[in-house]
């Protein structure tokens, strides 16, 4: 998946992406449901006409927030990552950047994580992007797994599945002390946590 080279903006595009950022923030805190035109356009100091001249409707709006903070996620997370050698120093960059980007949401929300609260009994178009959005990075965690037993730096007998599912085990953790709960030291005990993981699966020929 190639990186793009963007050109300037236009006005109505700076306006849209004005708008975007304000909703995504917005979002962050109040979650996906909280998002509404018109308290953007008064955020904005806009009309809701002015808004809807943009995103046509509501559900339009709130998935090109989760476009957003998809884009974001992989600039700050993924990309830097693959960059990275293959095998373990990649699924160990991929961990560490992940950590990095829930710590600075920490004061307002993870959009993957408070948007599976928010939808997780629901139905319909929203769900499905943030499912598919969700699905592809957990399938990006598995791969970088699968190289790394590839690469002779785990087990062979290592199940990227069940390694995977316990990375994604202490992001939730780490989210939920360090942001519901407030406790101090939450973000050492995940980098532990993933220490203790990666040392349980690692191969006598891994390096480092």
């Amino acid at each position: 998946m190639a990186e793009t080279i963007q050109r300037p903006l236009r006005k109505g595009e700076q306006t849209r992406a004005a708008i975007l950022d304000a909703a995504l923030e917005l979002a962050s805190r109040e979650g996906l449901e909280g998002l509404t035109i018109g308290v953007l356009a008064e955020r904005m100091d806009m009309s809701k006409s002015g808004v809807f001249a943009h995103f046509g409707s509501r559900e339009d709006l709130q998935i090109a927030v989760l476009k957003l903070y998809n884009h974001q996620f992989e600039q700050e997370v993924f990309y830097p990552s693959i960059r990275e050698q293959r095998g373990l120093p990649r699924l160990q960059s991929l961990f560490r950047r992940w950590v990095d980007k829930v710590c600075l949401e920490i004061a307002s929300g993870c959009i993957y994580i408070s948007g599976a609260v928010e939808y997780d009994d629901r139905t319909g178009p929203i769900r499905d992007h943030l499912v598919d959005m969700v699905d592809s990075w957990q399938r990006a965690l598995h791969r970088a797994a699968q190289l790394a037993i590839e690469e002779q730096h785990l087990k062979p007998d290592t199940d990227p599945k069940q390694l995977v599912f316990e990375m994604y085990g202490l992001v939730l953790a780490l989210h939920h002390d360090a942001r519901f709960i407030r406790s101090p030291g939450s973000v050492v005990r995940a980098h532990a946590g993933f220490e203790r993981l990666i040392s349980s699966a690692q191969s006598n020929n891994a390096a480092g």
